[in-house]
């Protein structure tokens, strides 16, 4: 039986970044990746794309604790009925909708 070879997909590199450092951020930096075994510009690309992921999901993710998840939970379960400015609201948004 002939098994096909799986060819990895790859994005080409077309996009540019550059920064300005300090002596001693460029030495600080080319020890680190010295010490990964990676290229400078290997390391720098890996360290900013994981600052990048984790920053967004840092921003993206709601973590509430003990009282604070309960109070939560409960307005979302138990919502209070809308007042007047709500209904207010709403029929606004209904007329602007056309609906």
């Amino acid at each position: 039986m002939h098994q096909g070879i799986k060819r990895q997909r790859r994005s080409r590199k077309e996009e540019r970044l550059e920064a300005r450092v300090t002596p001693d951020q460029k030495r600080l930096i080319e020890r680190a990746a010295e010490l990964r075994g990676s290229s400078v510009t290997d390391f720098v690309v890996a360290s900013a794309q994981k600052a990048a992921a984790d920053t967004i999901r840092d921003f993206e993710t709601l973590v509430l604790r003990d009282q604070a998840r309960d109070v939560f939970i409960n307005a979302i379960l138990n919502p209070p009925p809308p007042n007047d400015a709500a209904r207010a609201a709403a029929q606004r948004y209904k007329t602007q909708m056309g609906l």
